[in-house]
């Protein structure tokens, strides 16, 4: 978010543009953003005969829905006083690890469904894995089709999230124990 003042007195300058920098915060703290989230940038300078007092204010947001309703109550309240930029998408490194890790996970479920259908189909039961090895994960990023490319200003908002979606597969090998009919027969007695 931008935001500017430029007034004949120094202190109407700031003022300005402080009651409206509270404002944003206080808005953006109420809907659940943490302090440490935002960051405000302000510069102060004598323009020709005047005080231009400009700020700039980025907040991270990890939720995409409170990201649309923060901009659209600014917008609604701060109308032209306040410009407000088009996201920037990006995942942090922690939100990576923990999607290879979900990804993984998953692979390790399904690598276990399939062979439950499998000893299933035999007459046996699925018993404890013996071996369970990661082979390989693969990240990459979404794209959009478009020629002739276009700069990321020019992208719709839904084509924005497209490009920044992030995908992950894991591809894994496991060894499951089998157990035999006897096993299960013994067990019931």
């Amino acid at each position: 978010l931008r935001l500017g003042s430029r007034k004949e007195a120094a202190g109407a300058a700031r003022s300005s543009v402080s009651r409206r920098l509270e404002y944003i915060a206080h808005s953006a703290r109420q809907r659940g953003v943490p302090e440490e989230n935002m960051t405000v940038t302000e510069d102060f300078s004598r323009v020709e005969n005047t005080y231009q007092m400009e700020a700039e204010v980025c907040i991270i947001f990890s939720d995409f829905g409170k990201m649309q309703n923060v901009c659209n109550l600014l917008i609604e309240k701060l109308g032209t006083a306040v410009t407000i930029s088009p996201p920037h998408f990006y995942h942090t490194p922690e939100a990576i690890d923990t999607l290879r890790r979900q990804v993984c996970v998953a692979a390790v479920g399904n690598t276990r469904r399939k062979a439950q259908e499998v000893c299933r189909l035999f007459g046996q039961s699925l018993g404890k894995p013996l071996l369970i090895k990661e082979e390989e994960t693969k990240e990459w990023g979404g794209h959009i089709d478009s020629y002739p490319p276009r700069s990321p200003d020019s992208l719709t908002l839904e084509e924005r999230i497209q490009s920044a979606t992030a995908y992950a597969s894991s591809r894994v090998f496991a060894v499951f124990e089998i157990k035999g009919k006897e096993n299960r027969r013994n067990k019931l007695l």
